[in-house]
C-alpha cells in the first residue's frame, strides 16, 4: 500500500472480528516499534504483547471504560501496551558521549521517553493498516496503572502510555461520525509559515 493511502486509511478501529491474525503478521506489527526514533538512540521503551486469549481477559479490566462502551474491542486478537523507560534516557545521556555529568531530569526540555515511545506506538498503528488490519490507541486512566503493572509483572520503572488492539475490522464498522470531517482543522488553521499567524 502506498504510504499516502496508508495516511488516508489510518482511523481509530474499535469493532473487530474475532478472526486470528497470522503470527507472521504479529511479529511485523511489533517489529515496526522498532524503527521509531529515540534520543541518542535511547531506546527507552518495552512493548507487552498479548495474544493468548486468557491474557487478553486478563487486561480487559483494567480499562473498563472501553469495555463498557466498545466491547468489540475485546475480539481485537492483538493488544499491546507499550512502556516507556525513562531511567534509559537518564542514564544515556549520562555517558561520557552526552556530556551531562549527571540524570538530571531537569535537563530535558520535553519528556522524550514519552515522546518517542508515542512515536513506537504510531508506527505500530501505520503497520497494521498497511497490513489491512484495523488498530486503536486508547489510554489506560491513572487508578488503573498500579493494579495492571501487578497482574502482568511490570516493573515499577516502566510507565504504560495506554493501549494498542490490533485485528479485522468487524463487518459491521459504524460509518465515521460525519462531524470529525467537519472538525478536522484545516492546514492554513495550524500551520504557521515564517512567524506565527503567518498562514501564507
Amino acid at each position: 500500500m502506498d504510504f499516502s493511502e496508508v495516511l488516508r486509511r489510518r482511523r481509530m478501529i474499535r469493532h473487530y472480528s474475532d478472526r486470528p491474525l497470522a503470527p507472521d503478521v504479529v511479529e511485523r506489527v511489533l517489529a515496526s516499534a522498532l524503527r521509531a526514533p529515540s534520543a541518542g538512540f535511547s531506546q527507552g521503551w518495552a512493548f507487552l504483547a498479548l495474544t493468548d486469549p486468557a491474557d487478553r481477559a486478563r487486561f480487559w479490566p483494567f480499562v473498563p471504560t472501553r469495555v463498557e462502551q466498545t466491547p468489540t474491542m475485546q475480539d481485537a486478537p492483538l493488544v499491546v501496551v507499550p512502556l516507556a523507560h525513562k531511567a534509559a534516557y537518564l542514564a544515556r545521556y549520562a555517558e561520557p558521549d552526552k556530556g551531562w555529568e549527571d540524570r538530571a531530569e531537569a535537563r530535558w526540555p520535553a519528556p522524550y521517553w514519552y515522546i518517542d515511545t508515542g512515536m513506537a506506538a504510531l508506527l505500530m498503528l501505520l503497520t497494521a493498516v498497511d497490513e489491512g488490519l484495523g488498530a486503536c490507541f486508547f489510554g489506560i486512566m491513572p487508578e488503573h496503572l498500579q493494579p495492571f503493572r501487578e497482574e502482568f509483572g511490570v516493573p515499577e520503572e516502566y510507565a504504560p502510555i495506554g493501549g494498542i488492539t490490533v485485528g479485522y475490522r468487524a463487518d459491521d464498522v459504524p460509518a465515521q461520525n460525519p462531524r470529525t470531517a467537519q472538525r478536522r482543522r484545516d492546514p492554513a488553521e495550524v500551520i504557521h509559515r515564517g512567524s506565527w499567524g503567518r498562514h501564507a
